[in-house]
């Protein structure tokens, strides 16, 4: 164990969805740009060993990191907040501890020795977050432990705290985020829930140092005083955290309740005598954010195409964050006001109770927007709805981003329509299609018949080499990035069958960037205010102050529109 490093875990109470991940992200952004090298972690309680196999709808987006890795949307908060690019050691999941302790074994790295529950699978956790902080160069880690104190599968990462503390008892900071609910309107906070809470982690030997209270309005002094008393706690380290507009608001309330000064005490930190030099650009994102909400009246109407929109009666967001982020970051950046609306791509097909008539009486309806963008995806639902909003999309020349799944399914709606191969499709959807214009990629055919599906698609940083012009005309593409070569991240099986590119070109869709090996990276509609596709995941690389040229490009067609 690492003497001079430091730890602060991140834990919840009562319900998840809270914000322990927002939470992780905005104290170690605080630290940050109070001098400090931090790093920040995250630790999935599932026994996936990765977050790809994982259904976006039920755990949200599957972000993908520059090394390749698939895991939790936090590690995206983190990217954003840090402006850092993290790697796949700063995840974990249970079970890729228990996997890598059974390689061991395996390999008789243990010595002989019986392998137990405890102490081996804590060590591991342990041994995995010194391994961060050491790759991250870091004095203090932030550690999200997912899920809920209470929970079985948390047991483990507890007693990993519980561990620490005993040998260094100054180095370990536990923070609970916990809810207190309002049960009606204009109703007092409730505090009974925390409480559980916190005595449930009080059960397994812990006693949280700080509690970020999560509720609708400001926590008041009577709440604070009284849980105070109940869980022990001194009133000054329960930091209100009430809703707010935006998630970059975060940073400043916690500073407003001395956040930072409480942890440093806890931990025994040296006061860093100067405050990094380097701009806070969550804050100066929040203040830019502030003045646009309260005195900005340009708005665009952007519209998600996508299919893991809805879970029973409700709508989830969370399965396309960074996208929704990117496109604040470029609308901000250009002084206006994104205004998202979500719509399921069954909406477009002839599904349950909807019509043929009322599926096009939908898709007229995508003539209001501004913009549209149509993220990434995988499998056969939704899928003929998405090509019909793109087909619409095209006709009438409104500004268009397709990523990943969406560029694939722009090239075969316009295979459809413009080069009339009507049976054309893509072999994730319909194997046997006599135009596969969409195929798998070779180095994936053995992986899929062999049910080789986690981790295993072509993932994170690959070079995508852009053309500057197509018949002496200047592409899209080169008019966006202003560049001939760049990296973006990626997570995809699939791509565009080259044999079909000739066809394609002849009849107006360019394809204006390559991979090194010649996989089809970007396509376009010259002919079109805004029509491009990429095969990236672009919405990955954002960061507040730091916006991407695609989004950029679709915000700027938008409001020409």
């Amino acid at each position: 164990m690492k003497k001079d490093l430091k730890y602060v875990f991140i834990v919840g109470g009562v319900m998840s969805g809270v914000g322990k991940g927002i939470t992780t992200a905005s104290l170690a952004n605080i630290f940050k740009y109070k001098g400090y090298n931090v790093s920040a972690m995250k630790i999935d309680p599932y026994i996936n060993v990765d977050a790809g196999t994982m259904n976006p709808v039920e755990h949200g987006e599957v972000f993908v990191t520059h090394d390749g890795d698939e895991c939790d949307q936090d590690m995206g908060n983190y990217e954003r907040f840090l402006n850092v690019n993290l790697s796949r050691s700063n995840y974990m999941t249970t079970g890729r501890v228990y996997l890598d302790v059974i390689k061991k074994e395996r390999a008789l790295k243990y010595g002989g020795k019986c392998v137990q529950v405890v102490p081996h699978i804590p060590l591991e956790v342990i041994e995995r977050v010194n391994i961060a902080a050491e790759k991250e160069k870091a004095e203090i880690m932030f550690i999200e432990i997912g899920g809920t104190v209470g929970e079985y599968e948390n047991l483990l990462f507890l007693e990993a705290i519980k561990m620490l503390k005993y040998k260094n008892p100054n180095n370990v900071a536990t923070v609970m985020v916990s809810y207190l609910p309002t049960p009606f309107e204009g109703g007092e906070i409730k505090t009974k829930p925390t409480q559980h809470a916190v005595r449930a982690l009080n059960a397994v030997g812990l006693f949280p140092d700080i509690i970020i209270a999560r509720c609708k309005n400001q926590l008041d002094k009577i709440r604070k005083e009284k849980i105070a008393v109940m869980c022990s706690v001194p009133a000054e380290s329960i930091i209100s955290a009430p809703d707010v507009e935006s998630i970059y608001d975060i940073v400043g309330n916690f500073e407003k309740d001395k956040v930072s000064e409480i942890i440093i005490k806890k931990l025994s930190l040296k006061n860093k005598d100067k405050v990094s030099k380097e701009k806070n650009p969550v804050i100066d994102l929040s203040k830019k954010i502030s003045k646009i909400n309260s005195g900005g009246k340009n708005i665009i109407k952007i519209g998600l195409v996508g299919k893991y929109f809805d879970s029973g009666d409700f709508v989830i967001s969370d399965s396309y964050v960074s996208v929704i982020e990117a496109v604040k970051y470029s609308a901000y950046g250009q002084n206006v006001k994104p205004e998202l609306t979500w719509i399921n791509a069954l909406d477009f097909e002839v599904v349950g109770k909807n019509t043929k008539k009322q599926a096009e009486k939908n898709l007229n309806k995508l003539k209001d927007f501004d913009a549209i963008i149509v993220p990434g995806g995988f499998g056969t639902r939704g899928v003929e709805g998405i090509i019909s909003s793109i087909k619409y999309i095209r006709e009438n020349n409104i500004p268009f981003l397709g990523i990943c799944y969406g560029m694939q399914l722009a090239v075969v709606e316009y295979a459809r329509n413009i080069l009339d191969l009507k049976d054309t499709n893509t072999t994730e959807v319909n194997p046997k299609t006599k135009n596969n214009i969409i195929d798998i990629q070779h180095s994936q055919i053995d992986k899929l018949a062999g049910g080789d599906m986690g981790n295993s698609m072509r993932l994170g940083d690959y070079v995508c080499n852009i053309k500057e012009k197509i018949n002496n005309i200047e592409t899209l593409a080169y008019k966006v990035f202003k560049n001939r070569k760049i990296i973006e991240r990626h997570r995809h099986r699939y791509e565009v069958n080259n044999k079909y590119i000739e066809s394609l070109e002849k009849l107006g869709m360019s394809v204006s960037g390559y991979s090194d090996s010649g996989l089809v990276e970007i396509i376009e509609i010259t002919k079109n205010k805004y029509f491009i596709g990429i095969q990236s995941h672009p919405e990955f690389l954002v960061r507040p102050g730091v916006t991407h040229p695609l989004f950029d490009g679709l915000i700027k067609a938008g409001l020409s529109k």
